[in-house]
């Protein structure tokens, strides 16, 4: 084929523990980073070596698996309604931090999301001892995982992870088709959210209206004329 570069390659697991070829793709995909956490080489870094005329300047056998690694995508949907991208204002954007926890993005707080472009926000991923520490880790810091603004997957994020056959590890490549969408969606306001949209409305709170419509768990109010969401001010308790 006389191929020269740094590529994906991806295969299906079946039931029966076989792996079978998918497709093989002359880039790096979205998923580069989970390969990245648990081998410690940079892909990126390989792929334009390779381009610049370079050696890979490593081995297979050069190549080791630490621990694991989960990633979990960011974007302006709403699971609720068929995960339809949303548009809006990142009024708030703080992504987690801390270790084992790395986040890929392109956007900042103050950013427009449009309809003209993917509705990806970020890349959240995780690296832990194991796979039940990577799935707690990726939990802690979706739930410190702030985006005001937009209606976000964040809670729905969480749910599925946190889902008894994801954490048991018996999910198929169906596992959201056969599962009812409300075990994802959560119906009460997470706490934090509240909290957090509460000192947004201090920090920011001018008087006029805040442009702090949407929280990743709540409803898509900003059409209403009497929005509290739309209203708060340094009054807000």
């Amino acid at each position: 084929m006389d191929y020269v570069g740094a590529g994906t390659v991806e295969l299906l697991l079946s039931s029966n523990g076989d792996f079978y070829f998918l497709e093989m793709n002359t880039r790096l995909q979205v998923e580069h980073p989970v390969t990245e956490m648990i081998t410690g080489v940079d892909l990126v870094q390989k792929q334009l070596e390779i381009a610049s005329g370079l050696p890979l300047g490593i081995s297979q056998d050069s190549v080791s698996i630490s621990g694991h690694s989960i990633e979990a995508r960011i974007y302006a949907e709403d699971a609720k309604i068929g995960f339809l991208p949303a548009i809006g204002k990142l009024a708030l954007w703080k992504p987690p931090s801390g270790p084992g926890i790395r986040v890929d993005s392109g956007v900042k707080e103050g950013d427009e999301v449009t309809v003209n472009f993917d509705p990806m926000l970020a890349k959240l991923i995780v690296h832990a001892p194991s796979r039940m520490a990577a799935i707690r880790r990726l939990d802690l810091a979706l739930s410190s995982f702030i985006a005001l603004g937009v209606t976000t997957n964040i809670g729905f994020l969480r749910n599925a992870l946190t889902h008894p056959a994801f954490t048991s590890g018996s999910i198929t490549t169906d596992f959201l088709d056969n599962t009812p969408i409300s075990e994802f969606i959560s119906e009460k306001p997470d706490p934090s959210v509240l909290v957090t949209i509460a000192s947004a409305a201090k920090r920011l709170g001018t008087g006029k209206s805040s442009s702090i419509a949407n929280s990743s768990n709540s409803d898509d109010h900003s059409g209403h004329p009497h929005d509290p969401f739309r209203t708060l001010s340094r009054r807000f308790p």
